[in-house]
């Protein structure tokens, strides 16, 4: 029989899934700071009461901090937006719950044909130093061909990207929503390790949030997949090169939902009329500040208009909320998809897919599984049986009983 011993890396993994530092956790529990660093580090073994007080105060099953992870994963890098004002404990949070997406992912591809990644090779050379107006303009040339690179490849031509989150996943990508305590991360995207294979998630914030922003912030994503390294850290580099590569992003997915050549007519009919691009945004689903913006890119108007149409967009307050601005919930991912066919098709039920995951370690509480994966609240619900004592009579039993 396997003896069941205390692992310390859970507690440790369990904190940091809830955003915590040492002090607060020891706040919350009244169990020391130095304590839980020996808890975590392996060097001392907490007392059963102190086991439950940690799995209650961090909300995991009492089982998760006696397990080992089946399901091996490595994360090198994590892009994030507004990456200078999260505070680092809240990038490792979103990142070490990816992790368990991955976790879970591997678990499902036993039953699920997923579909395979499938990008194109691309070639980017842009430089992380500041922009002069030469590489300006040659980063820009780069961009524009990686887009219109990736849009033949996808066989989405110059059209208007209708659904961008399940062009993403029909392509291998896996897209998710977050909630986040701090509004500073829009969203973010990593690179994680499982096995041999490589993953990629694009996770966005949830809440109400314009369709336009959301769309922008899924190809930025995109552009940072295919465009920058994934084998660095990026605590090491500057703030300044790390506003780069955002400025890449950027330009990347403007270039993408707002292609050079269609776009480009389409705007060229009224280009400084700000009541056109409102009628614009019914069609690109692009917010008109993004539009202005990539006019002004394409050389269409001028700096000079562009700053004065960007003075209007504020005078008429359309900084932080745009006419026609539609709130967008993210559609259902393919997990939803996954877990329903599983159901349907009787293969497994709720009960048993919160088993198989519990057999690979992964012992979280259905609700945190349901939001990780973005699942429909009450998915994986399971209800409890009640024990019968009475049955009925069979009509044998009935008939005798009127002799």
């Amino acid at each position: 029989m396997d003896k069941r011993i205390f692992n310390g890396k859970r507690l440790k993994n369990g904190r940091l899934f809830r955003g915590l530092t040492l002090t607060e956790l020891a706040d919350r529990t009244g169990i020391s700071k130095q304590s839980l660093s020996l808890y975590e580090n392996e060097r001392n073994t907490p007392e059963h009461e102190r086991v439950q007080a940690l799995a209650s105060s961090l909300s995991f099953p009492y089982d998760f901090f006696f397990q080992t992870d089946a399901c091996e994963t490595v994360t090198e890098v994590t892009y994030f937006r507004s990456l200078a004002s999260a505070t680092k404990m809240n990038r490792t949070s979103q990142s070490v719950k990816l992790e368990y997406v991955a976790k879970m992912y591997e678990v499902l591809l036993e039953y699920i044909d997923f579909p395979a990644l499938n990008l194109p090779d691309v070639t980017f050379d842009g430089s992380d130093d500041e922009f002069d107006d030469k590489s300006t303009e040659d980063t820009q040339r780069q961009i524009e061909s990686i887009s219109q690179q990736i849009r033949e490849f996808w066989g989405i031509g110059d059209a208007p990207i209708k659904n961008l989150q399940f062009l993403l996943e029909k392509n291998g990508i896996i897209v998710t929503g977050f909630d986040t305590l701090e509004d500073k991360i829009d969203a973010f995207s990593q690179r994680t390790i499982v096995g041999n294979n490589d993953m990629y998630f694009i996770a966005v914030a949830l809440g109400k949030r314009p369709e336009g922003r959301i769309r922008f912030d899924m190809a930025h994503e995109l552009g940072h997949l295919l465009l920058h390294p994934w084998s660095e850290n990026l605590e090491l580099i500057t703030k300044e090169e790390f506003k780069v590569r955002e400025k890449q992003a950027n330009m990347f997915a403007s270039a993408l939902l707002l292609p050079q050549n269609s776009f480009g007519k389409d705007v060229q009919a009224y280009p400084t009329d700000l009541k056109y691009y409102q009628f614009l945004k019914k069609k690109w689903k692009a917010s008109i500040q993004a539009m202005v913006y990539r006019s002004n890119q394409l050389g269409i108007i001028t700096d000079n208009q562009f700053q004065y149409m960007m003075r209007q967009i504020s005078k008429n307050g359309w900084r932080t909320k745009e006419p026609g601005d539609v709130s967008y919930a993210l559609k259902e991912n393919i997990f939803q998809g996954a877990i329903d066919l599983l159901i349907e098709e009787k293969i497994l039920n709720p009960a048993s897919i919160l088993r198989t995951f519990k057999q690979y370690g992964i012992t979280l509480y259905r609700q945190d599984i349901e939001e990780l994966l973005h699942l429909r609240e009450g998915t994986l619900y399971v209800e409890e049986s009640k024990p019968q004592i009475i049955q009925l009579k069979r009509p044998d039993d009935t008939h005798r009983g009127n002799e």
